[in-house]
């Protein structure tokens, strides 16, 4: 067990904390030296508080479960998870070079025979990963993480998804990953096969890796996802036709009849100087002390004020409004009712009252359900009658 390590400040068990490398919502990145060997690690410091206030636990849970699972040269490795009642910490493998993103942002793009062997590394990362049944569903730049021999390490599991979590239809129904890299099928919410989801992702960073900018790009997230959904990709005519070919087989829209992984690895282009990576002995066992699953006896915002509002991811939240409401790109709309929702900072009371004066004077009916008041109100418009839902999360 971890005794707290804000507090003791240079000293985590075996291992002597440094500088930061890295900060986010719920925790913290640290450089660290193992004791010992003088090895050198990354150690990821969670904040247990914050992840329950955040409600991201299963994710924590998730990320823990899967890397103990990936043991290769293009993953970042986890080697043990040390805990006490307030923190987590994931102890792995440090990746000195910084994101694949910051690269290409200081290079612009890459060479072809550079862009391809990263590619060819992104492709042996993923293979694994897939046959080991872990998909992956948020590759991009910001998580491919380089070495200082140029190799890249797949990293950030927290949206990665298990043979497990297949629906009974054998498909993946959770919309995640960022916008720029998501899969057309992801956004159309009707299920999707991990590994090919991931292997459009893997497109869209090879497209980045050889041209410095995006494939699909848009302010406004309709029309992102509108290009996105065609698939119309401008590729440059400066890229050798074995890549601009093999970008157009993996930026298929149609998750049918875009190329596989197995027939990446048969393309003319990706074959050029190819080595696969091996992956490394899984006899090694992973300590994962038991506290880390443990969130007992930890104080929540939320248990201390009941009446705060539920958070809620970016893809939920674009599919509350109707402008971007994407499904009639893949079948017709039978529904005619239609819902929108909406948040406000004023008062439920005041806000009830503001809509049944102008629904009124545009001839609607207003009828109540439910009156719990919290903070998502859903209106609904029904054979005429309008509906003011205060709906309780």
């Amino acid at each position: 067990m971890v005794r707290e390590v804000e507090k003791r400040g240079m000293r985590l068990g075996k291992y002597e904390l440094g500088r930061t490398l890295g900060e986010g919502n719920f925790g913290k990145v640290k450089y660290a030296r193992h004791i010992d060997s003088g090895q050198g690690f990354a150690v990821k410091i969670l904040d247990k508080k914050k992840i329950l206030d955040l409600k991201i636990s299963d994710q924590i849970k998730r990320e823990i479960g899967t890397l103990k699972l990936l043991k290769h040269p293009n993953v970042v490795n986890l080697h043990e998870v040390l805990a006490s009642k307030t923190k987590i910490c994931m102890v792995l493998e440090y990746v000195n070079g910084g994101e694949l993103f910051d690269r290409i942002a200081l290079k612009g793009k890459f060479s072809e025979a550079e862009g391809r062997r990263l590619f060819q590394q992104l492709i042996d990362g993923v293979t694994y990963c897939h046959d080991k049944g872990v998909f992956h569903r948020d590759l991009k730049p910001e998580n491919v993480l380089v070495d200082a021999k140029g190799n890249i390490k797949i990293s950030d599991f927290g949206l990665s998804a298990l043979t497990q979590h297949f629906r009974d239809d054998g498909l993946l129904h959770t919309t995640c990953g960022s916008p720029n890299y998501v899969a057309p099928e992801v956004l159309a919410n009707r299920g999707y096969d991990g590994a090919t989801s991931d292997l459009w992702s893997c497109g869209v960073i090879l497209y980045v890796i050889l041209t410095g900018y995006l494939p699909f790009d848009d302010r406004n997230l309709a029309v992102l996802y509108q290009k996105i959904f065609k698939g119309d990709v401008q590729i440059p005519k400066l890229l050798s036709p074995g890549a601009q070919n093999l970008i157009k087989r993996i930026l298929d829209p149609n998750p049918c009849t875009r190329i596989s992984i197995a027939e990446i690895k048969t393309d003319e282009w990706f074959k050029q100087d190819y080595f696969p990576a091996n992956p490394y002995d899984e006899e090694e066992d992973i300590f994962i002390d038991a506290e880390a699953f443990s969130m007992q006896g930890v104080a929540t915002d939320t248990e201390k004020d009941p009446g705060s509002p539920t958070l809620i991811n970016a893809f939920q939240l674009i599919g509350m409004s109707s402008c971007l409401d994407l499904s009639g790109f893949f079948e017709k709309e039978e529904a005619s009712e239609r819902k929108i929702r909406f948040t406000s900072n004023i008062l439920p009371k005041d806000l009830l009252e503001k809509i049944e004066d102008i629904v009124t004077e545009m001839g609607f009916r207003v009828q109540k359900r439910n009156g719990k008041v919290c903070n998502l109100v859903v209106i609904e418009i029904h054979l005429g009658i309008l509906w003011v839902q205060l709906v309780g999360r």
